[in-house]
């Protein structure tokens, strides 16, 4: 919820600044749908940066789960007699 509010704000925030330089009458109005849609493709360039950086601090910081290893170990094991009971060939222990 925290960066749902971080991206909206900093979507409002470049938009009111857009709409301040069109009222100020800084930019051309013959302009206008060229910085528009360059705005538009920076921002969806700089989200698309700002998901991969949060997916990249995500995976560095990947919680070790010792207790977690254990009982995946133990369905391991439980799955491979299951399947030798059942006749099927699961490989070398």
């Amino acid at each position: 919820m925290k960066h749902i509010v971080k991206i909206l704000s900093m979507v409002l925030a470049v938009f009111a600044f857009w709409i301040g330089l069109l009222q100020a009458a800084i930019i051309p109005p013959s302009y206008t749908w060229l910085v528009i849609s360059t705005l538009l493709i920076y921002t969806v360039v700089s989200l698309g940066c700002y998901g991969l950086l949060m997916v990249g601090i995500g995976l560095m910081q990947f919680p070790t789960c010792p207790q977690e290893a254990f009982l995946l170990q133990q369905d391991i094991v439980e799955a491979k007699d299951f399947f030798k009971h059942k006749g099927v060939d699961v490989g070398s222990d």
